[in-house]
């Protein structure tokens, strides 16, 4: 029996019915309520049941928020997108003051999906059309709206473009067409093409090619200079990638897509710097060394508009170099060096931030154990440490310059939370500004006068605030009071959270939600959801946005729980870090050993225990149905890595060098290497068109389960890629997640 042919019928008042389908022959038991409303037992309230069609197509849990915000250059003014307007609202009075886009109003553009000013604030650069690339890269239709003449004018019409960018000084957008970089100049009205070369697999200029995309999480590879005279961009060769390609199904030949995608062990795009000179049309080469077999996560240009930030890693990523290229000839110096015997965490994300005095700058580094900023000055080479401590700061939020002040995230107050401060350079009189427990983010205007706060818990939905730089709160933009109604209509759970002790003597992280009549007396099946890959997390105190799914299942009399493994964030280096060379090995032992520990429990059936994760979620839900020796009744595995051998350089080498280097690593923890293990049902789930985890990965763990006489089953999803989503298919996936668990534990 599946969710589709439950029949509802009307509620009977005050009691509560449940409907038990035993089928003794194979002990399965489905708890399905078979009416649209109940009572619950603990407080006498009417409770409406959650439903899938509720979840994935009236998406009636999803939390309201603010779109296309931008602050305004005079510090007391934003922008926000609002369906076919941008609307400009005073940080003071949080009114509306100006209508600045209307696209209602033109035909060649009935609605946009993003937008952009100009240095000057008086021209808008506007996206419509946008046909996806890749996870962050996609093509557009780019619109210049000039404010003073109200003409909107197209950015080219000789086909959609990339990463439409204006100068800070002239009204000239770059953006990137068909591998090349041009510049459309809107006062001569003409398009300038910058480099030729581009041709599709095998040069790019000015946007990454599909690992660095992925792995660095950016997708745009050029970068106006302060002055506007200059713009510093990538050029990636990837001649020598080997190419990768996926069949498209639906004409009757199916298509195939190709692209270049480097796995691990394999030849990378050979990445290098360039510099266009606007005046003279001449192109310079960055000096970035003699070496090629590395890589460049980041440029950016410094306050000087002659001198180019690079930012440097070797190809074990355990040396970062931080070099200033003179942008009129491409000499170079490195200015900082910084050395791991692990792996540079997150080098995508160490971005630094260069002060007005002209010869420091402000970063985030791991060097003491934890993740603190420190003020570095690249002319004496002396560095000072701003903040200090047992806890790692998770995002640095800018430099307020007027008043030498930091403001930044960390996880100070807790492993499990996230809490804004601001200090002074000096690392002097700090200060926490958010005051709710729970996971707080900022977004500060341009003149950090003021902050937009989003405040979240477990079980607190996105409440989203105004504040002033002190802190003090000016009013409510965003207060999701009509969700937090609804929640309280559909009657969730409280989450709580808990500390693991396992066997190995570790105290992890977990959540877990508990049905609102929990018994103590009873024994109740747990359900764990797993991601467990490195530098994440997925025990915090924030609002999940799989949390109406798992209230839906605790509804069904399940309990759900998550425990953070070793490997994961805000604990330092060497937790974070505890997975080196051996991906899969302690993260297995701990989500066992975990599941073990909550089997120990009085009010868990230790018979009745399942876990599900999706990508490196899925590899961890394979591993233990392989090697947990018959403790999970049952698993579900979404897009999983099968073998580490198969996915891209950057991650997987960060993580476990080269497989030529550490072959054990590669294959002791491969699922593909222990199929003969396989005990429980098991649902393999993948999208055929997956660009990022390869469906082969799922094909040859068939395989290898095949061969060893091992019964699964499979859900596959044609064309869709990582993310399985469009069109119905979120509801159809998810129905058949659910009927698995309901069928199997």
């Amino acid at each position: 029996m599946t969710l589709q042919n439950i029949k509802v019928f009307p509620s009977f008042g005050q009691k509560k019915i449940k409907l038990i389908i035993m089928n003794r022959l194979s002990r399965i038991i489905f708890p399905l309520i078979l009416f649209a409303s109940m009572t619950s037992l603990s407080t006498g309230q009417e409770t409406t049941r959650i439903s899938l069609s509720e979840i994935y197509r009236n998406r009636t849990f999803m939390p309201g928020m603010l779109y296309g915000l931008n602050s305004m250059n005079d510090g007391v003014h934003y922008t926000v997108r609002n369906k076919s307007k941008i609307e400009k609202y005073s940080y003071r009075t949080g009114e509306i003051t100006e209508t600045l886009f209307d696209a209602e109003i033109f035909k060649e553009i009935t609605q946009f999906s993003g937008y952009s000013f100009n240095d000057a604030e008086d021209m808008i650069l506007l996206e419509t059309g946008q046909e996806r690339i890749y996870r962050h890269s996609y093509l557009a239709a780019h619109y210049v709206y000039d404010m003073t003449t109200g003409k909107l004018s197209p950015v080219s019409e000789n086909g959609k473009q990339q990463l439409g960018t204006f100068s800070p000084t002239d009204p000239h957008v770059a953006f990137v067409r068909d591998n090349n970089l041009f510049i459309r100049d809107f006062n001569k009205s003409t398009e300038t093409q910058i480099t030729f070369d581009g041709v599709r697999n095998e040069v790019i200029n000015g946007a990454p090619d599909w690992v660095y995309e992925e792995e660095f999480g950016f997708s745009q590879g050029f970068h106006w200079s302060p002055d506007g005279k200059k713009i510093a961009f990538y050029r990636f060769d990837e001649r020598q990638v080997t190419e990768f390609h996926m069949t498209m199904f639906g004409p009757l030949y199916p298509d195939s897509y190709r692209f270049k995608y480097p796995k691990a062990g394999e030849e990378n795009s050979v990445v290098s710097i360039h510099v266009y000179v606007m005046e003279t049309g001449e192109i310079h080469l960055m000096d970035t060394g003699e070496e090629t077999d590395q890589y460049i996560p980041r440029i950016k240009w410094t306050n000087d508009p002659n001198t180019l930030s690079i930012m440097k890693l070797n190809r074990l990523q355990n040396q970062l170099d931080i070099l200033h290229a003179d942008a009129s000839n491409g000499k170079s110096k490195v200015v900082y060096r910084e050395e791991n015997r692990y792996y540079i965490s997150e080098a995508s994300d160490n971005t630094i931030t260069y002060l007005p005095d002209g010869e420091s700058f402000i970063l985030n580094s791991e060097k003491d154990g934890y993740f603190h900023l420190y003020h570095y000055n690249f002319i004496t080479g002396s560095i000072r440490p701003i903040t200090s401590g047992v806890f790692d700061i998770h995002t640095f939020l800018g430099y307020d310059e007027k008043n030498q002040r930091l403001y930044y995230t960390s996880y100070e107050e807790s492993s499990i939370e996230r809490h804004i401060y601001s200090i002074r350079l000096d690392g002097s009189k700090k200060e926490k500004l958010s005051t709710q427990q729970g996971t707080n983010q900022a977004s500060f205007s341009t003149t950090f006068k003021y902050y937009i706060l989003t405040h979240s818990s477990a079980n607190t939905p996105p409440y989203i605030t105004l504040h002033n730089q002190k802190g003090k709160l000016i009013r409510v933009l965003e207060d999701n009071e009509a969700l937090k109604s609804t929640v309280e209509e559909y009657g969730f759970a409280k989450t709580e959270f808990l500390t693991v002790h396992t066997k190995s003597g570790q105290e992890l992280n977990a959540w877990m939600i508990k049905p609102v009549d929990f018994d103590p007396e009873k024994k109740y099946p747990l359900f764990m959801f797993v991601y467990g890959g490195p530098e994440s997390q997925n025990v915090i105190d924030s609002w999940g946005r799989r949390t109406a799914w798992f209230q839906m299942l605790v509804q069904q009399g399940f309990i759900v729980a998550c425990v953070d493994n070793r490997g994961t964030n805000g604990r330092g280096e060497e937790f974070r870090k505890a997975t080196y060379l051996t991906l899969g090995k302690l993260e297995t032992i701990d989500q066992v050993e975990s599941a073990k520990w909550f089997g120990s429990q009085d009010y868990i059936d230790r018979e009745r225990i399942g876990i599900f994760g999706w990508s490196y979620g899925g590899f961890m839900t394979s591993l233990c149905m392989t090697k947990g020796n018959g403790l999970f009744k049952m698993g579900i595995a979404v897009a999983p890595v099968t073998s580490w051998r198969y996915y891209d350089t950057i991650y997987t080498e960060r993580f476990m060098r080269t497989p030529q280097e550490n072959p054990e690593g590669y294959d002791e923890n491969s699922p593909i290497n222990f199929t003969d293990g396989l005990q429980g049902k098991f649902l393999l789930i993948h999208g055929s068109g997956d660009d990022n985890v390869h469906y082969q990965n799922s094909m040859d763990f068939v395989e290898a389960l095949v061969q060893d006489d091992k019964q699964f089953e499979m859900q596959f999803y044609p064309n869709k890629n990582h993310g399985i989503y469009g069109g119905n298919t979120s509801f159809h996936l998810y129905t058949r997640m659910t009927n698995f668990i309901l069928e199997n534990l």
